[in-house]
């Protein structure tokens, strides 16, 4: 598998990955409509249409679009996503929603969703769903106001129910992003104040925040924090990577430690990671796209001195907001081999 290529700083921060972007405060990257590509056109015995298929204005040019994902051994390893009749982009199985950017404000919109499978078969179009950007506001700097009175209660072990009253604003109120911790995880509708959140952990402790954006794209400051903690007990164990391997190569008289594994199984694609090194935080990496299927690879700088011993774990940020479980620790000295 190819390696990504190694950063030439010391271990620390946050490294961002040749071709690839930082994702701020949540795991759903900004996607930009493009062109139509190659006709699609279903096959026989492909996968279902999708079903649960909404979209909402998240701002005066982009529209977040979500859908129910597939039944688990469904054979779907891929949505696609259309605005009108236009290809608009591809996301992996593991994911269910998008944001459609770079949209024309006060104009009306057709999405829809297909299921494409294993062998490249492509399944009917969802049922169309409609969303209307609001108008473009350039000149308006004011952010809307703080949400108020967040309140929320568990709905089982993985889900919880959310409310708070609504933001003021001197326009209009677009859209409301959910937080848990400094990760949005969940983005609604202005006109709604209250959501479900799925995909959460059992005995888990978790702090939500809702902030307002307008249709110029300011943000509301974050609302008071809501902690919440779903009943039952995880020990982390499946939330933890997988496979897991460390070992050392030397270049131009240094050595860079080189790491590979599994991502855990979760609801959605996982895109960060954080490596502990010696005990201590080392550094965190963060996929934009499409992160690498299967197996990952990493490699970074660890000096100069042959025969030093060193302990690596990593843990992933999973799609609710938290950390998952820790991968069992490594222990490695430059100048040896693979452990």
């Amino acid at each position: 598998m190819r390696r990504v290529p190694e950063p030439v700083s010391p271990p620390g921060g946050v490294h961002r990955l040749p071709g690839r972007v930082v994702v701020a405060c949540g795991a759903l990257a900004l996607l930009a409509a493009c062109g139509q590509g190659a006709a699609d056109g279903g096959e026989g015995g492909g996968p279902g249409a999708p079903t649960g298929v909404t979209a909402a204005a998240g701002s005066a040019t982009s529209v977040h679009v979500m859908w129910n994902a597939s039944p688990s051994g469904s054979g779907v390893r891929a949505y696609r996503v259309y605005r009108g009749t236009a290809r608009v982009t591809d996301v992996p199985a593991t994911e269910h929603m998008a944001d459609v950017t770079r949209l024309s404000p006060s104009t009306a919109y057709v999405f829809s969703v297909r299921a494409l499978d294993t062998e490249g078969r492509l399944g009917p179009r969802s049922r169309p769903v409609r969303a209307t950007t609001p108008a473009a506001a350039p000149a308006d700097r004011s952010a809307p106001s703080r949400p108020r009175s967040p309140r929320g209660r568990t709905v089982g072990s993985r889900a919880v129910q959310l409310s708070w009253q609504p933001s003021e604003d001197d326009r209009r109120v677009v859209s409301y992003d959910i937080c848990q911790g400094a990760t949005r995880i969940h983005s609604v509708g202005g006109n709604q104040t209250a959501t479900v959140l799925t995909g959460l952990r059992p005995g888990t402790r978790y702090s939500f925040t809702v902030r307002a954006r307008d249709a110029a794209g300011n943000l509301s400051p974050a609302s008071a924090a809501l902690p919440l903690t779903t009943p039952g007990s995880d020990d982390g164990r499946d939330t933890a990577p997988t496979a897991f391997h460390a070992a050392t190569h030397r270049a131009e008289g240094a050595y860079y430690l080189d790491l590979d594994w599994v991502a855990p199984r979760t609801e959605t694609v996982v895109t960060e990671y954080q490596i502990e090194l010696d005990g201590r935080p080392a550094t965190s990496l963060v996929w934009g796209g499409t992160p690498p299927r299967g197996t990952a690879s990493y490699s970074f700088y660890l000096g100069r001195e042959a025969g030093a011993a060193h302990r690596v774990r990593l843990r992933a940020r999973l799609p609710d907001g938290t950390w998952g479980g820790f991968s069992p620790e490594r222990t490695v000295t430059t100048g040896q081999g693979r452990r």
